[in-house]
């Protein structure tokens, strides 16, 4: 058995929403926390910064009226991402919002940072950072992360190549703290699938661009809904990072899919300016995106993860 730290323990389901540029918000977080998995966000989805302090008294309040009207279901706790990669110019100021509401889980992406760790774990946070192989995951928990993210092949956003089975076990060789796992996960089966293969949570983005509650419009949502793996394109021009996109979105700004040139990753900039627009313009996903068929509010969603989740699981009993 892992080590999980006891705000992870008593999840509905073994998932952590990930944090979806521009497309998370506090109503998609506290959609996703009261359906019984961890809900999160990108601080620097709150533009202007002062914005975040808003929204994070919202989600903190509304979280806080619903576990008093359900002490029997109390909902999940709630994740804020924070970019802190050296671009980040609003880092120290976000970080100081997450201490002032002691935000539970803190999920670093592009870098691993000692001091950054220290600050979380100061008002007792904790801290998972996003890999995409196990020399990056060994230099997380040196600088004293929590616990990983494993953003494996597949996955929406700034993914990574290694084949999910190779990275978990490489991770699992050395490491016993909490650990998810990414990269086309959209199915209850797949959620079990992530358990066995030695994660403890399945970490997913995708599938909640397709619900009602999603900041995207509805071209983007409906995009989900109608592409499938075929779709997706591995490219590193839109951010500097290699990172998962659909191909119409691309058609549409112009570009050939099959003919993208490559970009500098020192050109990486996520503080604002035409770096944000791309992704508004060039729409991420990963490439489980073909079971997902219809848009629908979140907790519908989750609920159907967790019919298959546990469907999936009498089947293999029944196997047995």
């Amino acid at each position: 058995m892992s080590n999980i730290p006891s705000i992870l323990k008593g999840l509905r389901l073994p998932v952590i929403g990930a944090p979806l540029f521009i497309i998370s918000n506090p109503k998609l977080v506290i959609a996703q926390c009261k359906a019984g998995i961890v809900g999160s966000m990108p601080a620097l989805n709150a533009r202007p910064a002062s914005l975040l302090d808003e929204w994070l008294a919202e989600i903190t309040e509304e979280l806080a009226s619903y576990n008093a009207s359900h002490p029997e279901k109390p909902a999940a706790p709630f994740a804020i991402n924070q970019i802190v990669h050296k671009s980040n110019d609003r880092l120290e100021h976000d970080v100081e919002l997450c201490k002032k509401y002691k935000v539970p889980l803190i999920i670093t992406s592009l870098g691993a940072r000692e001091d950054v760790n220290a600050e979380i774990h100061s008002y007792g946070g904790i801290v998972m950072h996003d890999v995409i192989n196990n020399t990056f995951a060994h230099k997380a928990i040196d600088k004293g992360a929590d616990g990983l993210i494993a953003v494996a092949a597949g996955a929406g956003g700034h993914a990574g190549t290694k084949s999910p089975f190779a990275l978990i076990q490489e991770i699992r060789g050395w490491f016993n703290g909490p650990l998810a796992l990414s990269g086309s996960i959209a199915t209850g089966d797949a959620i079990l699938a992530t358990q066995a293969m030695g994660a403890d949570f399945a970490y997913i983005g995708s599938p909640f661009i397709a619900t009602n509650e999603a900041n995207a419009v509805e071209g983007y949502k409906q995009a989900i809904v109608d592409c499938t793996s075929d779709d997706i394109v591995y490219s590193n021009l839109f951010t500097g990072v290699h990172g998962n996109y659909l191909a119409p979105s691309i058609r549409a700004a112009g570009l050939d899919p099959n003919e993208l040139p490559e970009s500098d990753p020192s050109k990486m900039n996520f503080s604002g300016g035409a770096k944000p627009k791309s992704w508004k313009e060039i729409w991420g996903a990963g490439q489980g995106i073909g079971a997902i068929h219809e848009i629908t509010d979140t907790g519908e969603f989750v609920e159907k993860l967790y019919k298959e989740y546990v469907a999936a699981k009498e089947r293999l009993q029944l196997i047995g």
